[in-house]
């Protein structure tokens, strides 16, 4: 299904786009441009704002326009980051800017058809109380739909555009380093190689790197044939652009040391029929400095599908219950447990999701891998069950694992169902990192099988948008105090404002996770826009509300209804009417005495023209139903 899902992206949006070039008028062309640019230096310094001047020598007649370029995250800007032009005294105030902040700052000038820029100053704001913090706030300004940047000579303007299963880790340097499988609007990607990767220090600037894999690993395709070999089959004649790269998973396992591990599929078929798709591969890749985003070195081949059927691969095409493989080796999710031991998590549709232990020192699976194909018995060492939605069903759409481990429990997210508009997540728990996992409910996903609560998220509508579909294939990441965070794509909803290709959008989305008093992770509606989390009033809940009941309805996106709040704590309008509500400000958590507890958090309103910020809630009933919501304004 998944496979089946990338191919639809392909054909239906590669029409788009011609050859692409690198070739950008926003280069920067310093030599023999025949004019000098001084450093920037800082006049003015406030909380929300930078004064900046420069000057410039040599050629200067041929100069038409000066002024700075800056970004949070791209240590040399240009004209394609942040801009604000300067007078005639080459000075200009760079404002709207976020208090106690450092900026890289670069004056250009343009002239003779060429950019020519400055050394890069590093500057910050003043420090700024919070209340000041809310106040002076800008949200975001980059445009969710992205057609008109979508061509990869628009990729330094690219910010969260065309980024699909993310996957995220804060490394020593202090950036988040993000890496995705392969797959844009229009195919863009294609022109700068595989498992793209982008930056960011605020987790929302993020500055676009590039693929960190240019070919087919060497190891591929005598892999692939070595297997065949064994199984009958002879050598693949696929083609090598044919392979497709997926969902990889960055973690980093020690200072100076980043593992990634990631997915080949491999085109073709098994069997004489034309049935049974050919196996996928999860492979490695290792870095001492995700900043070189060059240094990846490929450490080959970890693990691959395994049959319990033996070589009985001819079944029926239509016999989703009986699939040959009994693991699909992609979606790895690594994790290093808390007693030190290194595990893998992989899987998509088939049996379920697995899980195999990992040697510490290598990445690769601790034990022997025998042939992919046996009984039960003879295919252990390709790991165990840890989820399935179905048990001995051998296609169901479960898929995307990431497993986390957060106060006592260990975490299993999951994408469940098809990726282009009902892909929704699920989340289920375990005190020990080989199962059994359970749902909100109880259900057993390890040992029983069965559909899971609590819903986290799921495709929804918020007034004035077209609202997101297809939000899962999750990562799930920290920043070191504490503060959770969930990634993962949002795609637009099909025929947007007459765009036969709009569910081919996808935009990256950054949410936080609030944790109930029961230890179940919430995540936010709003995506994050590093609002300053002033304390919210009980003032401050009194009128209208967007609310949305999240209760999973497959390919539906859920919409909001009204719900009002009054100041003599009772609930107005809305399903919850005649309700009344009480506000723990201890735990910022809005309760109703019809035993929903719902956690606010001042996030960005992506929806108001212009972006502000606004309050939102997120909860679990007693019915283990999902709950979300923002203040209207």
């Amino acid at each position: 299904m998944k496979k089946l899902s990338f191919i639809w992206i392909s054909l239906l949006t590669i029409f788009v786009f011609a050859a692409c070039s690198d070739n950008n008028d926003d280069t920067d062309y310093n030599q023999d441009s025949g004019v000098v640019i001084a450093t920037p230096e800082v006049t003015t310094t406030t909380g929300t704002s930078l004064t900046v001047t420069s000057s410039v020598s040599g050629n200067v007649s041929e100069v038409v326009k000066k002024g700075f370029c800056y970004s949070v995250n791209v240590q040399s800007p240009t004209i394609t980051d942040n801009v604000v032009e300067a007078d005639d005294n080459f000075e200009a105030t760079l404002s709207g800017l976020m208090g106690n902040t450092t900026y890289y700052i670069r004056a250009y000038v343009y002239g003779n058809s060429r950019y020519t820029y400055s050394e890069t100053l590093t500057a910050s704001t003043e420090s700024q109380s919070m209340d000041e913090q809310l106040k002076n706030y800008v949200a975001p300004a980059y445009e969710d739909n992205y057609v008109n940047i979508a061509d990869w000579s628009k990729r330094d303007q690219w910010n969260l555009s065309n980024v699909h299963d993310p996957t995220v880790v804060l490394a020593e340097d202090g950036y988040y380093y993000m890496y995705q499988t392969d797959a844009s609007y229009g195919n863009a990607h294609t022109a700068g190689g595989h498992f793209h990767g982008r930056r960011s220090k605020n987790l929302v600037d993020w500055e676009y790197l590039g693929g960190t894999m240019q070919n087919l690993p060497d190891w591929v395709i005598p892999k692939l044939n070595e297997i065949r070999a064994e199984m009958g089959l002879a050598p693949t004649t696929a083609n090598t652009a044919d392979f497709g790269y997926w969902a990889p998973c960055v973690r980093k396992v020690r200072n100076g040391l980043y593992r990634m591990y990631y997915s080949i599929v491999c085109p073709g078929t098994i069997s004489g029929d034309g049935t049974w798709s050919e196996r996928a591969f999860i492979g490695l890749m290792e870095n001492d400095n995700p900043a070189n985003n060059d240094g990846w070195v490929d450490k080959g081949y970890v693990i691959t599908n395994a049959s319990d059927k033996g070589l009985n691969f001819h079944v029926a095409a239509n016999n989703w219950a009986n699939c040959y493989y009994k693991w699909n080796a992609i979606d790895p999710s690594y994790i290093i447990d808390n007693n030190g031991r290194h595990y893998l998590a992989y899987g998509s549709w088939h049996s379920g999701i697995a899980l195999v232990e990992l040697d510490g020192e290598t990445g690769k699976v601790k034990t022997d891998l025998p042939n992919p194909w046996g009984t039960n018995e003879d295919i252990a060492a390709y790991g165990q069950l840890i989820a399935t939605r179905q048990m001995g069903n051998r296609w169901q759409g479960s898929e995307g694992p990431e497993l986390i481990y957060h106060d006592g429990y260990y975490y299993l997210f999951l994408a469940y169902d098809a990726l282009e508009i009902p892909y929704n997540t699920r989340v289920a728990r375990a005190t020990n990192i080989t199962g059994p996992y359970l749902g909100m409910d109880g259900t057993d996903v390890t040992t029983v099988g069965g559909d899971i609560p609590p819903v986290v998220t799921h495709p929804y509508k918020f007034n004035g948008s077209d609202g997101w579909v297809g939000i899962s294939h999750c990562c799930v990441f920290d920043d070191g105090n504490d503060n959770w965070y969930f990634a993962s794509q949002g795609r637009f909803p099909a025929n947007v404002g007459g765009n036969a290709y709009s569910n081919a959008i996808m935009m990256g989305q950054v949410r936080c996770i609030h944790w109930t008093k029961d230890g179940w992770p919430l995540v936010m509606p709003e995506r994050y826009g590093a609002v300053p989390q002033v304390e919210i009033t009980e003032n401050e809940l009194v009128g209208n509300w967007e609310h949305i009941d999240l209760s999973y309805s497959y390919g539906n996106q859920k919409t909001s209804t009204q719900m009002t709040l009054s100041s003599d704590h009772k609930v107005t309008a809305g399903s919850w009417k005649g309700a009344t509500w009480t506000y723990d400000s201890n735990n910022h958590c809005l309760i109703l005495d019809n035993g929903v507890e719902l956690y606010l958090q001042r996030e960005t309103d992506w929806e108001a023209s212009p972006r502000t910020h606004t309050i939102v809630y997120a909860g679990y009933g007693k019915d283990y139903k999902t709950y979300w919501g923002k203040k209207s304004k």
